[in-house]
């Protein structure tokens, strides 16, 4: 089926019903030509005359082999597709009551999941009675969106579906704030010489042998 769309894709040789035609190809010099001249053109060479951009005015052709031209077209869809990243979902699951050490402890997973660039489905799992915490729930994940700030953004706020409350945290793109916050300390070093100059100005020449030699 894919072969198939591919190829109605383009009009071939003689189902080109348009006057003329502007000709590209391999070491052909672009120019407009009456479609039944571009035609003979291709037959001499024992290539097709492929319609690559039917809405320009006129129409692109190029003169190439349409296997071949299918098959440039198959495989830059495949590069394409690799290229195309695929973003994962990673759920982390908290009660209405964590504490901070296992809070702590799924922060740091979160942080990982973002920084490989993973979206992030935290939510908060109500069981029973527990439900009625739920303004608790909703407090702990926006803490949780507050602390990831450096590394995602929130792409849904918190919502309640049945007993489950939830957000989504979506990576920043390159986010790296372990990064940002080694520069700060760059900037310190730098300041101190200028608060030693003072000292190295202070009013010990107008003091001492000068004004004694006077005498």
């Amino acid at each position: 089926m894919k072969k198939d769309n591919l190829k109605e894709q383009y009009r071939v040789n003689e189902q080109i019903r348009v006057r003329e035609v502007r000709i590209v190809g391999d070491n052909i010099e672009s120019t407009v030509v009456p479609t039944a001249k571009a035609l003979q053109m291709a037959e001499a060479q024992g290539v097709d005359l492929v319609e690559i951009s039917p809405n320009a005015v006129p129409p692109v052709c190029r003169l190439i082999d349409y296997s071949k031209f299918l098959y440039q077209q198959k495989k830059r869809q495949k590069e394409m597709k690799a290229k195309q990243t695929k973003v994962d979902v990673k759920e982390i699951r908290f009660g209405p009551q964590t504490d901070d050490h296992d809070y702590n402890f799924k922060l740091k997973h979160a942080q990982g999941f973002l920084s490989e660039g993973d979206k992030v489905k935290a939510y908060v799992f109500f069981k029973g009675r527990s439900i009625l915490f739920k303004e608790q729930g909703e407090v702990l994940l926006l803490r949780f969106a507050n602390d990831l700030e450096e590394y995602g953004k929130v792409e849904q706020m918190p919502v309640l579906e049945g007993k489950r409350m939830t957000i989504f945290i979506a990576p920043k793109k390159n986010a790296q704030p372990k990064k940002q916050a080694s520069g700060t300390p760059e900037e310190s070093p730098a300041q101190k010489p200028e608060r030693s100059q003072p000292k190295a100005n202070a009013p010990k020449e107008y003091q001492g042998p000068r004004v004694e030699g006077e005498d």
